[in-house]
Formats: C-alpha cells, sequence, structure tokens
C-alpha cells in the first residue's frame, strides 16, 4: 500500500491535451473546427487528399495532391494505415512544380537528352563500344 498524497493545484485548462487527429488520406474533404484559448477556432482536418509541399532549393511551395504515406520513423502503423503526419516521407503529384520550373526557367523536368553516341549508334554509323560507352557517362 503507498501514501495518497493530497492535490497540491488545480488542474489548468492549459495543459489540456486533446486526441490526436489521425488525418487519413481520402477525396472526400472533412475538417472539424473546435474552441481554443481566447475563445480562437482551429481547424482539425481529418481527412484530406492535398497538401502545401515546398521545393528547398528552389524556394518554391505549391499546393498539390497527396498520393501515399511511404515510411515514417515514428511509427510504421502510420504507412499501413495512410496517416501523413510531420516528417513523414510521402508520395505527392509532382505536376505543380514542373509547371512552376518550365514557366520560371524555360526547361522541361523529366525529359532526357538524347546522347549523340547512341543517336549514332540508331542512324546506322557503327563506332567502337569503349568510346560510346565512355562519351554517355561523361
Amino acid at each position: 500500500m503507498g501514501l495518497i498524497y493530497s492535490q497540491w493545484r488545480k488542474k489548468r485548462k492549459y495543459k489540456m491535451g486533446r486526441q490526436p487527429a489521425n488525418t487519413k488520406l481520402s477525396t472526400n474533404k472533412t475538417v472539424r473546427r473546435f474552441r481554443v484559448r481566447g475563445g480562437n477556432v482551429k481547424w482539425r482536418a481529418l481527412r484530406l487528399d492535398t497538401s502545401n509541399y515546398s521545393w528547398g532549393s528552389e524556394a518554391v511551395t505549391c499546393k498539390t495532391r497527396v498520393l501515399d504515406v511511404v515510411y515514417n520513423a515514428s511509427n510504421n502503423d502510420f504507412v499501413c494505415a495512410n496517416t501523413p503526419v510531420k516528417s513523414a516521407i510521402v508520395h505527392f503529384d509532382a505536376a505543380p512544380f514542373k509547371q512552376w520550373y518550365l514557366q520560371y526557367y524555360g526547361v522541361e523536368v523529366g525529359r532526357k537528352k538524347k546522347n549523340a553516341a547512341f543517336s549514332a549508334k540508331k542512324k546506322g554509323e557503327e563506332g567502337d563500344d569503349a568510346t560510346a560507352a565512355a562519351s554517355c557517362c561523361s
């Protein structure tokens, strides 16, 4: 048996915790609102399919569609349940970023240039295999 201590401080509302949102990936967007301190309102996403992602090296942020949750370091159950949380690795639709890159730089992302060595072989010119391999790797 242990000693029962008396409570020396009342419970504070600002220390209250809430249940996690456990947001799911779905086309049926569901968002709930709840009251927080000061009478303000926060919104909790229960089902979403879009999110904001940023391309760090280009300093660009776009709203895009989330396709799948691939990896989560904190809990593997989030991957099985398709729950996107902070620091999770996800697949998303890259079309908005490709459009921005094409508009800004004038270069289409994802298109590979044909190598001169391979195009020469297709035309029927025969060359040394070692030089062709060296030219495609450089």
